[in-house]
């Protein structure tokens, strides 16, 4: 009885001792989970958290400070514009840019920009001052800004390719470009445009459902159909980005991964939906014009139709110009387009009147 009553306050102690210690390491974990999940970058996010942060609300509730841009490299002029190879930071990561800037006197507001969002190209063969000559220039000469980002694992930009359908991670890169290229010194934050072509388009979408410093976006040869469409009726002739990085570091398709995860559009009709800009067009920050070919291989005209139609239920400005029997590129019709596309921000962006 004696020796029971020596060892009952040393028992009580370990137990206590114990229980602070499970607490204290309880505690602790969740700090880190905490810390972990703050700093995730969206690609990995489900490695530790349910849902998968491809929703749109996801990106609304991100945070994209952007960065100063940092001259690289002075490339040779344009006509009458400077052109530089350029960088700017997005969660971390060092991203190169395509930067033109109007030569002459700059308005007293800063010069207009448009960002600008290319489609996919292999990432190891990009090449920052490579492809979109044409495209870039007609913007860039008509006395804009042009910003055009290369998201992450493209060329030198750090990071890793993920992909631009099953995560958020090339929009935020854009998101951050946006932020950039409102800090710099040249530029008038208030008047921002962004065209996209194909993967771009996405992107474009996506960034106008979040972002309202958009005032008008052009899109050509888009992948701007829901994450329904996209899993259903969209199977592509070209090679084309079809995987996302998992956990382990292999590569799966974001079809595979997504139904898997949260069963087909069917079943679950409100996580899909949540991950498509198309639900969110009642929120779009300007207005869209938007252009496809009929021979296009890569990208059905009917995702571009559908959009328009989409915009016009929810009374948005939208205009569409079908150009019959051209390609991905345009390239049957492509001073027709671009003209259109630079008179369309010279309207929404610049304010005139034409």
């Amino acid at each position: 009885m004696n020796k029971l009553k020596i060892i009952l306050p040393f028992l009580f102690l370990l137990l206590l001792g114990v229980g602070a210690a499970t607490y204290v390491i309880r505690q602790r974990r969740a700090t880190i989970l905490a810390e972990l999940t703050e700093n995730l970058s969206p690609e990995n996010e489900s490695i530790i958290l349910p849902p998968y942060s491809l929703t749109i609300e996801a990106l609304r509730k991100g945070e994209y400070p952007g960065s100063e841009i940092t001259i690289e490299e002075t490339l040779p002029p344009g006509s009458n514009y400077d052109r530089y190879r350029t960088s700017y930071q997005s969660e971390g990561l060092k991203i190169y840019a395509l930067l033109t800037v109007p030569k002459g006197t700059k308005p007293e507001t800063g010069w207009p920009v448009i960002v600008f969002n290319h489609g996919y190209i292999p990432p190891a063969e990009y090449r920052t001052t490579e492809r979109y000559i044409a495209y870039t220039d007609a913007f860039s000469r008509n006395e804009y800004i042009l910003f055009r980002p290369d998201y992450r694992g493209h060329g030198s930009s750090e990071g890793q390719a993920s992909g631009g359908y099953g995560s958020n991670a090339y929009t935020i890169d854009v998101l951050n470009a946006l932020a950039s290229v409102k800090k710099y010194k040249d530029s008038d934050p208030k008047r921002i445009g962004m065209w996209g072509h194909s993967m771009g388009g996405f992107i474009t979408l996506r960034s106008m459902v979040v972002n309202k410093d958009i005032k008008a976006g052009v899109i050509w040869a888009g992948v701007v159909a829901s994450h329904d469409d996209l899993l259903n009726n969209w199977r592509r002739r070209s090679p084309m980005p079809t995987t996302t990085p998992s956990p382990t570091g292999s590569s799966r398709s974001w079809r595979v991964s997504l139904t898997e995860t949260f069963g087909n559009p069917q079943a679950n009709p409100s996580f899909w939906s949540s991950i498509s800009a198309n639900a969110f067009l009642s929120d779009i920050s300007g207005p869209v014009q938007v252009h496809h070919g009929t021979a296009d291989t890569s990208v059905p005209v009917e995702f571009s139709e559908k959009l328009k139609t989409q915009l016009d239920a929810v009374g948005k400005e939208a205009e569409l110009f079908i150009y019959p029997g051209d390609d991905h590129n345009l390239a049957g019709n492509l001073r027709i387009a671009l003209q259109r596309s630079v008179e369309f921000f010279d309207r929404h962006v610049k304010g005139k009147k034409l």
